[in-house]
Order: C-alpha cells, then sequence, then structure tokens
C-alpha cells in the first residue's frame, strides 16, 4: 500500500505540477487582495477535484461505452504522460501556460480565474484525467483504491497550499529553482510514463 501511494502521488503531484502552477497563479491574481486570490485558489483546487474524481470513478466504465480496451487506454496515457515530461524537461510546459496564462490576462472582462485557465486545463488537464483514470485501473481492491483518492487528495491539498502562498513562494525560491525542479519531475514523470506503455503492450500481446 505504501509502493502504491507514493507511486500514485508523485505521478499525480508531477502531472498537475503545483510548483509550476503557482508562479502562473501568482501572475494570474495580480492586483487582487489577499482574501480574493485566496478564494480563487480554494474554489479551484475544489473544482479539479471534482472533475478529478468524476474520472477517477466513472471512467472505466467510459472507456467500456466508447468500446475501448484498458490496455489501449495505458499505452495512449502513458504517451500523454510521456509528451508531457518531454515538455516539463524541456520547459515547454511552462512557456505554454505563461501564453495561455498571457491571453486571460489581456481580457479586462475576466476576473475570476478559479474556473478557467485554473481548474481546467491547468489542475484538471487531459494529463491529470489520463493519470488518475490509470491509476484507479491499476488498483484492483477497494483498499487500494482509498490509497489512490488519498494520493490525489493530497496532492490537491499541496496545490491549493502553493496556490494560496504563490506569491511568498516565488519570492523565496525564485524562477532558476522552480526550473530545476520541473526538470527532475519531468524526468520521473517519463520513466513512469514508459512503465504504462510498457503494461499496456504486455497486456494486449498476453491477450
Amino acid at each position: 500500500m505504501t509502493e502504491l501511494f507514493i507511486s500514485a502521488f508523485i505521478t499525480l503531484f508531477v502531472v498537475i505540477d503545483p510548483p509550476g502552477c503557482a508562479p502562473i497563479y501568482a501572475g494570474l491574481t495580480k492586483g487582487a487582495s489577499a482574501a480574493q486570490a485566496r478564494t480563487m485558489a480554494i474554489r479551484a483546487s475544489v473544482i479539479a477535484a471534482v472533475i478529478l474524481l468524476i474520472f477517477a470513478l466513472f471512467g472505466e466504465q467510459l472507456l467500456g461505452a466508447l468500446h475501448i480496451e484498458l490496455d489501449s487506454f495505458r499505452i495512449a496515457g502513458g504517451l500523454m504522460l510521456f509528451w508531457i515530461a518531454f515538455e516539463m524537461v524541456f520547459e515547454k510546459r511552462t512557456q505554454r501556460r505563461e501564453e495561455r496564462a498571457h491571453k486571460v490576462s489581456a481580457n479586462p472582462e475576466i476576473e475570476d480565474v478559479s474556473v478557467f485557465p485554473m481548474a481546467m486545463p491547468m489542475l484538471a488537464g487531459p494529463g491529470a484525467i489520463a493519470a488518475i483514470m490509470l491509476l484507479m485501473n491499476e488498483a484492483t481492491t477497494t483498499e487500494e483504491t482509498l490509497v489512490v483518492l488519498g494520493a490525489l487528495g493530497f496532492v490537491l491539498v499541496l496545490t491549493m497550499l502553493a496556490l494560496v502562498a504563490a506569491g511568498p513562494l516565488m519570492r523565496l525560491f525564485g524562477a532558476r529553482v522552480e526550473a530545476v525542479i520541473t526538470r527532475l519531475l519531468g524526468v520521473l514523470l517519463a520513466a513512469l510514463a514508459a512503465q504504462y506503455v510498457i503494461d499496456g503492450l504486455r497486456g494486449s500481446f498476453m491477450s
């Protein structure tokens, strides 16, 4: 159970990427009061949790309705996660997020960023949805399912805390430390993504 929790936690932490979301959130909420920024951070985390929980609990039924085999989803999800890892190592993901944030902040009519772009697609994006569905499909017992959901909850709590403390964290760590952490997490995610692909290919050939 401990190994499952650590694996699920690392996967979700790397994909959701609280350290990477924090500076973007700080830029989006520039000019907002501390209370407003805190409220939007909590709301974004809750909405993301609801979205990911829906896919965690009903994602398998959705695959069945679309006649998609689990091994096929493992391969597709692994490739998607690997692409995210590639972008993290070469800082493409951060650049894309900054561009998206700039477009949103350039529109004066958009003030509440909790739903878009924070909750969706930054926190509960395609990568996070694929990751939680893969992890839930790996859980074969009720205890394992609860462990995966617990890891998801823990990551989202850390994400909320990172968003709330986005301003102070940026002043504390700086851009260089953030870049190093992002690259290390990207390499780790690449290895996990490769394992998903290997498991999917093994399952396909064995069946």
